[in-house]
């Protein structure tokens, strides 16, 4: 397969504000040849997910940013096509984060080996892989639902949020989602079995709290931010716990929201009621993979977990999905599948 030809997607341009198009552009490369402890993969699956916009950005955060003419980066399952590696073999699948390109090649180290007869293997990029993860360990972890408590949950149809609840559910919790629109709203609450699920969108959802959380709420999982957390601050209980995974509502914001600085009611909220809020990163708590894996797997098989996913055809639309993906239009985990 020397000198074959690939097609990648890679940035472009630093967006500013909402991306567009034309900060992504589709290019034409050689695949390369995999040297020692090294395979060739062809993408069956990548993911997109919200984490990526921030690294779209220039500066200092948690990982590096994406350069500007590199490859958007992403989790992806691949099929292996050559290997020049021990345990390794043309038609193996495995778990790696080559991103938005038809192939790579990559180190074995980092890689994971998938058995399509366990799970379908897109389940690796969502309900048993990175949101999957992400919703299990910052619940388990930071939320610490106890039975009889009430979770809420941001962004609550979306690949991590519904999974928190149905964990919340399973730990004896009463869980109510929040999501955008009334067909998101009703799968949360008739197929993914929430206590309640309210629209953010029909502007009156501190009122829509009250009524679905007349005893407080003791954990919210933050996944959007904005006018969703000012919402939903006033109903937190003493001690609440607040697992702050995502602010989808302020990835595009160039400069402050308008109006008063909340600053100084924020945290007098967060002392007067003794909240725990605690950012967190899925890595942090990589020691629990294996934990992970086994009881998320279970209950999938049992039947008491679900998942959705949202699967669109081809890489060149990549861009206009991910687009999408922070304005809330995708329904499930958002997936790209390569023929």
């Amino acid at each position: 397969m020397n000198n074959m030809k690939q097609r990648r997607i890679v940035l472009a341009s630093r967006p500013v504000g909402e991306p567009v198009e034309s900060d992504f552009r589709l290019e034409t490369v050689e695949a390369g040849t995999p040297g020692n402890n090294e395979v060739l993969l062809k993408t069956k699956y990548f993911s997109l997910d919200p984490y990526m916009r921030g690294r779209m950005n220039d500066g200092p955060s948690y990982v590096p940013a994406i350069e500007v003419d590199a490859p958007m980066t992403g989790g992806a399952v691949c099929e292996v096509m050559e290997s020049n590696a021990d345990g390794y073999a043309p038609g193996d699948t495995v778990l790696s984060f080559t991103g938005w390109q038809e192939y790579a090649v990559a180190p074995v180290k980092g890689l994971r080996k998938l058995d399509p007869a366990v799970a379908p293997v897109s389940t690796a990029l969502g309900v048993l892989g990175m949101p999957g993860m992400t919703a299990y360990a910052g619940l388990l972890n930071i939320g610490q639902p106890k039975a009889g408590e009430t979770v809420v949950v941001g962004a609550a149809s979306g690949a991590v949020g519904a999974l928190v609840g149905q964990i919340a559910k399973i730990k004896g919790c009463r869980a109510v989602g929040i999501a955008g629109g009334p067909a998101k709203c009703a799968y949360v609450v008739e197929e993914l079995g929430f206590d309640a699920c309210l629209d953010h969108r029909d502007g009156n959802l501190r009122a829509a709290l009250k009524e679905a959380c007349p005893s407080g709420i003791d954990v919210y999982f933050e996944n959007i931010g904005g006018k969703v957390f000012e919402a939903v601050l006033p109903r937190m209980n003493n001690f609440g716990r607040i697992p702050l995974c995502g602010l989808i509502a302020q990835y595009n914001m160039t400069e402050l929201a308008p109006g008063p600085d909340r600053t100084a009611s924020v945290m007098r909220a967060f002392l007067t009621k003794r909240l725990t809020v605690r950012g967190f990163i899925v890595g942090d708590f990589a020691s629990q993979a294996g934990e992970f894996q086994r009881e998320m797997a279970a209950w999938v098989r049992e039947g008491r977990i679900r998942y959705r996913e949202d699967v669109v055809d081809g890489l060149e639309n990549a861009p206009a999905a991910f687009i999408g993906l922070l304005e809330g239009r995708n329904f499930g985990k958002l997936l790209v599948r390569l023929p």
